[in-house]
């Protein structure tokens, strides 16, 4: 039947221990969501308190000094584009248990998979809307649209496009570098207007100024797209290669992803974090991701081997199984905190009131979000706007 993904179109290398039976799932990812998402949250939380909040970070993405910060500098260098590009990572394998239950059912692919990705993308623009500018929903939706379609191919043009993609990201990141590094001038940090507005500035007010300013705050999916599709397509085959699985050969792709992940991806963005602004770039969207493939591996190997309690693999996993309400969550209530629609933290505290009160805060946000949704859980099967998108799918 047309559409309807065929064994032929499946490698042979697909290692059928690493998926789930029907209806069941593999608890290393839903672990592997939660630390994604409560580490996402380690990089927007400075969004959130700078004044100016996106619009400040979009001018220059004001970096802590590790001479002077060293507190600051150290809980930023463990996030930024890590925890992202292991979310990236992990919405491809998402992709790749969709479209095996879809071979199982026979349905219709990628035809089948097109209306959630596009109320994926509705969600993602109510939020850039309402709530954040720096919304990461709508370039997984486009971006699952493209992979989608790579998942009928062959394995040999899946690989062909993997290195034309990452190829093209490596390509527009060292141009960017190169064009900072000539440059010389000094970013503009913050505007006037952009401090009043999230400091004293009503919601409709805020929701306008991202209106006019979408094209800006939308680059970053567009600059890094390349990066989004090659870790779409890592994703699928590391899932497929079995490295969730809880098999022997799961444990070993694990440890050399931890081993090598850290081994090289941390020497390396340290040394682009230690070089300066000017190698921002490279530093969160090349060195970046191979940490988080280190993250990856390092979290699986301390879970095989049992060294988390029971009580936090529980809360991680919560947050996991609802990862997308508690990703919109974490902003809204990270913006109500900050801006003067809400408590107005980030006017009252500012750039001088140290990194302890933003840390506070993360942490604050991650027992809320760890809390509420193992509570929620007890009582209904999937989170609130999971539930939202399986009725509106449904009908």
């Amino acid at each position: 039947m047309p559409g309807i993904p065929s064994n032929s179109t499946r490698t042979s290398a697909d290692a059928r221990a690493s998926r789930p039976v029907p209806g069941g799932r593999l608890p290393l990812l839903d672990v592997l969501r939660g630390v994604a998402i409560l580490g996402t949250l380690m990089t927007n939380v400075w969004i959130f308190a700078t004044p100016g909040s996106e619009w400040t970070y979009l001018q220059g993405a004001p970096m802590a000094d590790p001479w002077t910060e060293p507190v600051e500098a150290l809980f930023r260098f463990l996030a930024d584009g890590k925890f992202l590009s292991l979310l990236t990572v992990l919405f491809g394998v998402g992709l790749a248990i969709q479209y095996d239950s879809a071979w199982r059912h026979g349905t219709p692919w990628p035809r089948g998979y097109r209306p959630r990705a596009l109320f994926l993308l509705a969600e993602g623009t109510l939020h850039f809307v309402l709530v954040f500018g720096f919304d990461v929903l709508m370039g997984y939706a486009v971006t699952a649209l493209l992979v989608a379609r790579l998942l009928v191919c062959s394995e040999r043009v899946r690989r062909g496009v993997t290195w034309l993609a990452v190829s093209l990201h490596l390509a527009v990141m060292s141009l960017i570098t190169a064009a900072l590094v000539t440059d010389g001038s000094a970013p503009d940090r913050a505007s006037a207007r952009s401090v009043e507005l999230y400091a004293r500035g009503s919601w409709p007010e805020q929701i306008a100024f991202r209106l006019e300013n979408a094209v800006a705050l939308r680059m970053e999916p567009v600059l890094s797209f390349g990066l989004l599709v090659f870790l779409f397509l890592l994703g699928v085959r590391l899932y497929r290669a079995g490295a969730f699985a809880p098999t022997g050969r799961g444990r070993r792709l694990r440890t050399r992803m931890a081993v090598w992940g850290l081994g090289v991806g941390v020497p390396c963005n340290a040394a682009l974090t230690l070089g300066g602004e000017d190698f921002f770039f490279l530093g969160r969207y090349v060195a970046a991701p191979l940490v988080a493939l280190g993250y990856l591996g390092l979290i699986g190997v301390v879970l095989d081997r049992g060294r988390l309690p029971a009580a936090v693999v529980h809360g991680l996993s919560s947050v996991g199984r609802t990862a997308l309400s508690s990703y919109v969550l974490q902003n809204v209530l990270c913006a109500l905190l900050c801006y003067g629609v809400g408590l107005g933290l980030a006017e009252r505290f500012g750039p001088d009131g140290g990194p302890w009160w933003v840390m506070a805060m993360w942490t604050l946000v991650c027992a809320l979000l760890v809390v509420g949704s193992t509570l929620w859980l007890r009582r209904f099967p999937h989170g609130p706007l999971e539930s939202v998108q399986r009725w509106a799918l449904r009908r």
